[in-house]
């Protein structure tokens, strides 16, 4: 009789015990990464809130947590409430690699946004391929961000709210030779940086397509601070313009120095430029007659544009938000549009939703995603006068 009892409860035990698998099982279905189970869908934010590029990684966070806030107030994303969960990449590839690892295996979000740099979100793409996790760079501009460098092959779990290096460098090179009558240019370019060397290849492809000449080609590295001996070959090179696609802290340090040593010429640059510390380290004089290509300005009078900018004053104690900051909106609003559409937060249908955006609405223009996951949108240049940025043109695709 002992041994029957013994198998009885043997069985009752094993029988349980399957069934607690069998509800993980369930709970992993629902309630794990790629889920919208419990009262909120999670949104992971995979942002460079300290380090080199600490003030992009502000910028978009405020953005994304105003988007979070108007779909909240409007009642939220099938009947839920989006929540944002923070992660701190420290503005390094490796750190925004273990960040998102985190988002996804601890906190159980359905998609990433982030980071705003290349070099970092090329340090988050493999991880979102091999968890099948949708992630949204708000502004990670190298084409090789969507599709893999090796292979050709595209990355179908990765997306981007803004436009990519080629036209960005495209944008800056017809300004170069149409608007300011460049015929000669040095680029400068930070060899540390994806980003940069991106754009140094497209403005250059752009420019000596145009007739333009390149007299110069110099290069620096993230952390440098002394750019004397470089400025001192591109003032004997004489350029009509200098391209400068670099990050605010390097780029404002190399303006500085360049003006102090009596180069006059125009400096030229892109996004990487979008940040308020950039006139505090250049100085507003030095920036005068230097201009950069971003993704909106605020000063765009596009009802779309105003309403966000009036919104994102009245949230953050009257401050203008940069282009990074619409960007990081523009993210959060793609994934929520996605998992409206998509009806569902399962990982497979929200990358299809994302996969299939046309004619969204957004702060930073109307978005389509093209068939690399890039959008096709506008871009805008700006001058700088008085330390501050100008509109000067925009041009569309």
């Amino acid at each position: 009789m002992k041994k029957i009892g013994a198998i009885i409860m043997t069985t009752l035990l094993a029988g349980s015990l399957l069934a607690g698998c069998g509800n993980n099982a369930e709970n992993n279905a629902s309630g794990g990464s790629g889920n919208s189970g419990g009262d909120t869908i999670k949104i992971g934010a995979d942002l460079e809130l300290t380090g080199g590029q600490a003030s992009f990684g502000d910028s978009a966070l405020k953005g994304a947590q105003l988007a979070v806030k108007e779909i909240n107030d409007a009642g939220g994303v099938l009947g839920k409430k989006l929540e944002l969960i923070e992660a701190d990449n420290a503005s390094k590839s490796e750190e925004a690699t273990r960040a998102a690892q985190k988002l996804i295996t601890t906190n159980k979000v359905v998609a990433i946004i982030g980071s705003t740099t290349s070099t970092n979100t090329l340090g988050i793409v493999p991880v979102a391929q091999e968890k099948g996790i949708p992630l949204v760079s708000s502004s990670a501009t190298n084409p090789k961000v969507t599709v893999d460098e090796r292979s050709g092959e595209l990355n179908e779990w990765v997306f981007r709210a803004s436009f990519i290096d080629p036209f960005q460098g495209e944008v800056m090179a017809n300004f170069a030779t149409d608007t300011l009558g460049a015929k000669t240019a040095v680029i400068y370019t930070d060899t540390s940086s994806d980003y940069s060397k991106g754009l140094q290849t497209f403005f250059e492809e752009t420019f000596t397509k145009n007739g333009g000449t390149i007299v110069s080609q110099e290069s620096y590295q993230q952390k440098d601070s002394d750019f004397k001996a470089v400025l001192t070959r591109i003032k004997e090179a004489n350029p009509d313009v200098i391209y400068l696609p670099g990050y605010y802290e390097e780029v404002g340090k190399i303006i500085k120095q360049a003006r102090e040593m009596g180069i006059t010429v125009p400096f030229m640059g892109g996004d990487g430029w979008d940040s308020p510390q950039l006139a505090e380290i250049a100085g507003a004089e030095a920036l005068e007659n230097t201009f950069m290509s971003n993704h909106y300005s605020p000063e765009d009078t596009a009802p779309e544009v105003k309403t966000f900018v009036d919104a994102f004053k009245a949230a953050n104690g009257d401050l203008v938000p940069d282009g990074m900051a619409a960007l990081g909106y523009d993210a959060v609003k793609l994934i929520a549009d996605a998992i409206t559409r998509a009806d569902s937060t399962e990982p497979e249908k929200l990358r299809d939703a994302l996969a299939a955006t046309k004619d969204l609405q957004l702060a930073t223009g109307k978005i389509s995603m093209n068939e690399t996951h890039d959008p096709v949108k506008a871009a805008v240049v700006l001058k700088f006068v008085d330390g501050k940025q100008t509109f000067e043109a925009k041009v569309n695709p």
